[in-house]
């Protein structure tokens, strides 16, 4: 639904009205209540005298006293420094103000980024259940923490070898013999299949046994697989080159040197 049109202010003192309104809900930077008071009036004087005077009297700091208030503030509730930049400049604060309230707030209260660091994850997170270690890392670094602050924090943690990256969660929760099928109807030999499962992190120590019982079971068949890729490529197999790139083509599918030389020898036709 849209907003009805904010009523435009009759004299200064609505202005002041509206801008003492504002203010009484919480700290805004100059520029921010500028904006807002220029939605009440047109008249550019109101507004500077209004400014001036709310300036004069404390009600509005400066952009770097605000940011320094903003950065105690957000130091306070363990908030790290590219959090805090995003944030200032995103209300407008010039970045030499940014800097210049960062370096004096750190120095003045000696912060320590890999204790907040450390603070902030033992307070938000008393075991590693139900997250994953990118997910972590991505939560830490929007609150401002770069990525050798999170790992000190991580190392300090008492739950920190519990922590598991998103493949190995999926790894665990995989089945041995529904990963190979899948794998299988891509048309990838078992060497493939294999490297493929190790590196998802996939326990892959009763790989021969499951391929076993999958082979007797009718479900899979790597011969026959073998054969189904060659025929999707055009390959001579009478001319001694094109028959060692079948060979090649079919190594890098995965394929065993048995069910190659099968594939490739005269009587499979």
């Amino acid at each position: 639904m849209q907003r009805p049109p904010l009523k435009q202010a009759k004299s200064i003192d609505n202005v002041f009205n509206s801008a003492y309104w504002h203010l009484n809900q919480q700290d805004f930077t100059i520029g921010e209540i500028r904006t807002k008071l220029t939605r009440k009036t047109e008249n550019v004087e109101w507004i500077e005298t209004v400014l001036a005077h709310l300036i004069e009297h404390k009600y509005l700091k400066s952009d770097l006293e605000f940011a320094i208030r903003f950065c105690e503030s957000a130091f306070s509730n363990d908030t790290g420094v590219s959090a805090i930049q995003r944030k200032l400049k995103k209300r407008g604060i010039a970045s030499n103000d940014i800097e210049t309230a960062l370096e004096q707030v750190i120095d003045e209260e000696e912060v320590d980024f890999n204790e907040m660091a450390s603070n902030r994850l033992q307070s938000r997170f008393m075991s590693f259940d139900g997250i994953c270690r990118e997910k972590l890392y991505a939560q830490m670094n929007t609150r401002g923490f770069s990525r050798a602050q999170i790992d000190y924090a991580l190392s300090q943690h008492p739950e920190q070898d519990s922590l598991r990256s998103k493949m190995a969660i999926k790894a665990d929760k995989a089945e041995l013999s529904i990963e190979i099928i899948k794998l299988y109807r891509k048309g990838k030999g078992q060497t493939l299949i294999r490297n493929e499962l190790k590196q998802r992190s996939i326990d892959i120590s009763e790989f021969e046994e499951t391929l076993y019982q999958l082979e007797l079971a009718g479900d899979i068949d790597f011969y026959q697989s073998c054969k189904e890729q060659l025929a999707k490529k055009r390959y001579d197999l009478t001319d001694f080159k094109d028959k060692s790139k079948a060979y090649a083509y079919l190594s890098r599918k995965g394929f065993t040197s048995d069910e190659i030389k099968e594939t490739l020898s005269p009587a499979s036709d």
